[in-house]
């Protein structure tokens, strides 16, 4: 069976190479999985001087494929997606190795917390003193699965490494072809917190990363923990389906999924589903893309911060030419909020402001058409060629339970916008957290805006907890993009853990997670109503390609003599 792929490889790794990089890896998999602490915190470092040696080149070919200028503002995206969220990634495992050999668990100190009702939360961001200077107001925390209990969460954290001679195994990560980042952590997160040394199948829509990963990751590669390999859909099934291969991650589409683990689309796929009978027969963790919701609760806003949350929207929207699985794709509104129309118009004011983008992403022209066909939709910007215009389809009706909007991710530039009835802050955030969780196809992420007059108000207070632990989703952000727990690393990243095998929604299990938590039920991140310096990851930033250089030397070798030029980088922009 050859797995779904709309972009053929250029250079495909032959099944007689493939082979002989399964069998060299699955021979080390025990020997990785008993490898001493110091070893693999050595090897991680080491890593992390090879990204940071590998940065510009890596940065540059992602800006020629994706039509961005390297010495941009713009090519800021590509450094933080990038060799920045990767460098991290192997810093903050790093330290979670020596917390592990020092006492036999990364430290949670006073970073867990037993609420009145008996959930157990986790704080993971700030990950580090350094953190709270470089992401000052900015946090994030676990909650846990109900009837998990604090004893539990420490005694169960980090469990790969309370075995006692483990056999180990090899895992096989598909990769993404949208976000840079994706491939590296996610296999970082199968060998250092599973224990499983790994084979990477790139992407082919962004194969041409694959000599950076090579080059930054050659510790991991030369001792054959770690293989880096190219192809599409014929690729990917051999591997899948390899008896070498024990476990199996991807980032991608729903349908991939369903086709890896169900087969194709028929009787027999049903009859699979019928029966739980899937036709993979190994453990698989995916992410896979959302229809994210930006819920904005009404409260009278001034003009300046009117003007920071439309920002902050079509930042969500533009980024990486909004090929991004937490993109903001739904506005939710109410319409008893007197300014609602203003603040769609303050949307399509910011949406102006960013150029269009090369729409590079398979399919993106033929999902654009169909979703926008027959529709009011305001477009923006410059479309035509390569690039499609900024669409901003305002007014659906929330009660039509039918619409595509609703189901489909769009993946490329469209911003749909809704609206509830309720105009009580309380009651409208009750209301949309319903709405998004029957209405939305994906359980990856949403995020809520709420004015602080809300939560001076107890009732407001109370309404914004109740609908954060209602949110059936695997980050909910408050404020800001959940993009940045993404970018944080301590925090995991997955969907929700109501999906099910045969209804995977954004997928199953976690990565990032770099305190190695278990019993995770979702990551909530909550940043300043107006954050002040400008976010970096805004597409006014005017210095986000220096930012993005600095942290990546930064958490390549951290140091407080480095944060002053870093504050003044981000001040500047």
């Amino acid at each position: 069976m050859v797995l779904s792929a709309t972009v053929q490889s250029g250079t495909a790794t032959s099944q007689a190479e493939l082979d002989r990089a399964l069998e060299a890896i699955k021979g080390k998999a025990q020997e990785f999985a008993r490898l001493p602490l110091a070893e693999k915190r050595r090897l991680l470092a080491e890593c992390r001087a090879g990204v940071r040696a590998v940065a510009a080149e890596w940065v540059a070919a992602a800006c020629r494929a994706k039509g961005v200028d390297p010495g941009s503002p713009r090519a800021g995206e590509e450094w933080l997606a990038g060799p920045v969220i990767t460098t991290r990634n192997l810093r903050l495992l790093e330290d979670s190795l020596a917390e592990i050999e020092r006492q036999g668990k990364p430290r949670l100190g006073q970073r867990v917390h037993t609420r009145a009702d008996g959930r157990v939360e986790i704080g993971v961001a700030p990950a580090s003193i350094y953190d709270q200077a470089l992401f000052a107001g900015f946090s994030a925390k676990v909650v846990l699965l109900p009837g998990w209990s604090e004893s539990q969460a420490r005694g169960q954290q980090a469990s790969f490494y309370d075995r006692r001679n483990p056999a180990g195994g090899l895992a096989l990560v598909l990769g993404a072809g949208n976000v840079a980042s994706i491939p590296p952590t996610d296999a970082m997160y199968k060998m250092f917190v599973e224990g499983l040394v790994c084979i990477v199948k790139m992407n082919p829509v962004n194969e041409y990363l694959g000599p950076y990963f090579e080059r930054a990751l050659r510790p991991l590669i030369e001792r054959h923990y770690l293989g880096i390999t190219y192809g599409g859909g014929e690729v990917g099934s051999y591997l899948t389906y390899h008896p070498l291969v024990d476990d199996v991650h991807i980032t991608g589409s729903d349908r991939t999924h369903d086709l890896i683990v169900w087969g194709p689309p028929g009787p027999e796929r049903e009859r699979r589903m019928r029966d739980k009978d899937p036709l993979l027969k190994k453990p698989i963790t995916s992410e896979l893309g959302n229809v994210s919701p930006v819920v904005l609760a009404p409260a009278r806003f001034s003009d300046e911060e009117l003007w920071f949350h439309a920002r902050n929207v079509a930042s969500m929207v533009t980024n990486n030419a909004s090929f991004n699985c937490n993109a903001a794709k739904i506005l939710v509104t109410s319409t008893r909020w007197p300014q609602r129309e203003a603040f769609r118009r303050l949307v399509a004011k910011a949406l102006g402001e960013v150029p269009t983008r090369r729409a590079y992403y398979p399919g993106a022209h033929e999902r654009y058409q169909q979703l926008t066909a027959g529709r009011k939709a305001d477009f923006i910007g410059q479309g035509g060629g390569d690039r499609l215009a900024w669409a901003l389809i305002p007014e659906v009706d929330a009660k039509n339970a039918e619409d595509p909007l609703w189901r489909t991710e769009p993946f490329c530039g469209i911003l749909t916008e809704t609206a509830l009835e309720a105009g009580d802050p309380a009651a409208f955030l009750g209301e949309a957290a319903r709405f998004c969780n029957e209405r939305l196809w994906g359980t990856l992420n949403a995020m809520m805006i709420v004015h602080p007059s809300i939560e001076k108000d107890p009732a407001g207070a109370r309404a914004v907890t109740e609908a954060v632990d209602e949110l059936r989703y695997g980050t909910v952000g408050i404020n800001h993009w959940p993009a940045v727990s993404y970018a944080l690393s301590s925090p995991p990243w997955g969907g929700h853990p109501s999906a099910t095998l045969d209804n995977v929604q954004s997928g199953l299990g976690w990565v990032h997670n770099t305190f190695m938590l278990e019993g995770i039920e979702k990551a909530v991140l909550r940043g300043p109503f107006r954050a002040i310096p400008k976010p970096a990851w805004f597409y006014d930033h005017r210095n986000g390609h220096r930012v993005g250089a600095q942290l990546v030397d930064f958490e390549a070798a951290p140091g407080w003599g480095k944060v002053p030029r870093l504050a003044l980088a981000g001040i500047l922009g």
